[in-house]
C-alpha cells in the first residue's frame, strides 16, 4: 500500500451520494493498492481458472454515520485485474470500475526482508507496483496512519443513476511490515486521470506491506434500502 497526500478538492467530483471524505489528522490520501487473490470463490463456490489472481487498484477513503454507527470505507477510482470475467462481474453487480490487462506478481524474501512487485501491461508498456520492506510485522497502532488506511470495511460505489451500492467488507486487523522503498512505474495521468498524474508520480507520503487475511465481501445494498 504506497499512500499519497493530495488535496481534498481534487476528489470532491468522485465522493458517492451519502458518504463524506475520511480524513486522518486533517490530511486527504488516496492509495495505491497491490493484492493477490488467494482460492477465490463467489457464493461460496471456487470458479475454475478464477481462483488466484492479482489486482491493482487506486483508491481513497470515505465515511458515513448510520444509526449512530460510524462506518468507514474506500471508493475505488479504478481497479486492474488479469481475468475478463471478474471484471465484467465486478462491473455489473457492482458498477466498479473494473478494467482487465494482463498481469504478473513476484515475491522475493531474503533474511527479515521483502521485495513484492505487481506489474500490469497497459498500451504496449509495462508498469508496475513495488516495495520493499525491513523488520519484523507488527500491528499498528490505534491512530497511527497504518491503522487509517488498513481500517476500512466497507467498499461505497456509484452507480449509473446517481445512488450509491454498499457493501461490506470483513476481515481482522493485518499485521503490516514498514516500506524502507517503493517504486510505481505508470501513465497514472492516461490510466486515473489527469489530476492523478503529479500525485502519483511523487514518493508516497507512507508505505508499508500489509500480511492480508481471509476476506468476506458481502453483498451490496443501495443506500436508503435494507
Amino acid at each position: 500500500m504506497l499512500n499519497y497526500e493530495l488535496d481534498s478538492q481534487i476528489l470532491a467530483r468522485r465522493v458517492p451520494v451519502g458518504t463524506e471524505l475520511d480524513i486522518w489528522q486533517g490530511r486527504c490520501f488516496v492509495s495505491m493498492v497491490g493484492f493477490l487473490f488467494l482460492d477465490t470463490r463467489l457464493l461460496g463456490i471456487p470458479i475454475p481458472f478464477h481462483r488466484n489472481f492479482e489486482e491493482v487498484n487506486l483508491r481513497f477513503y470515505v465515511r458515513r454515520e448510520q444509526n449512530g454507527e460510524l462506518r468507514r470505507g474506500v471508493v475505488f477510482v479504478k481497479e486492474i485485474v488479469p481475468k475478463p470475467a471478474i471484471a465484467w462481474l465486478a462491473r455489473l453487480v457492482y458498477n466498479e470500475n473494473y478494467i482487465n490487462m494482463p498481469m504478473a506478481h513476484q515475491i522475493t524474501t531474503y533474511g527479515p526482508s521483502q521485495k513484492v512487485t505487481y506489474s500490469w501491461q497497459w498500451h504496449g508498456q509495462t508498469s508496475h507496483l513495488e516495495i520493499e520492506t525491513g523488520g519484523p510485522s507488527f500491528l499498528p497502532a490505534e491512530g497511527s496512519l497504518e491503522h487509517f488506511i488498513s481500517q476500512h470495511y466497507y467498499g461505497y460505489a456509484r452507480q449509473r443513476d446517481g445512488s450509491t451500492v454498499e457493501y461490506q467488507v470483513e476481515h481482522p486487523q493485518w499485521r503490516v511490515w514498514g516500506g524502507t522503498d517503493a517504486e510505481l512505474v505508470c501513465d497514472a495521468g492516461t490510466l486515473y486521470g489527469p489530476e492523478f498524474t503529479e500525485i502519483l508520480n511523487r514518493p508516497p507520503e507512507s508505505m508499508f506491506l500489509a500480511e492480508g487475511s481471509p476476506v468476506v465481501v458481502r453483498r451490496g445494498h443501495r443506500l436508503g434500502q435494507k
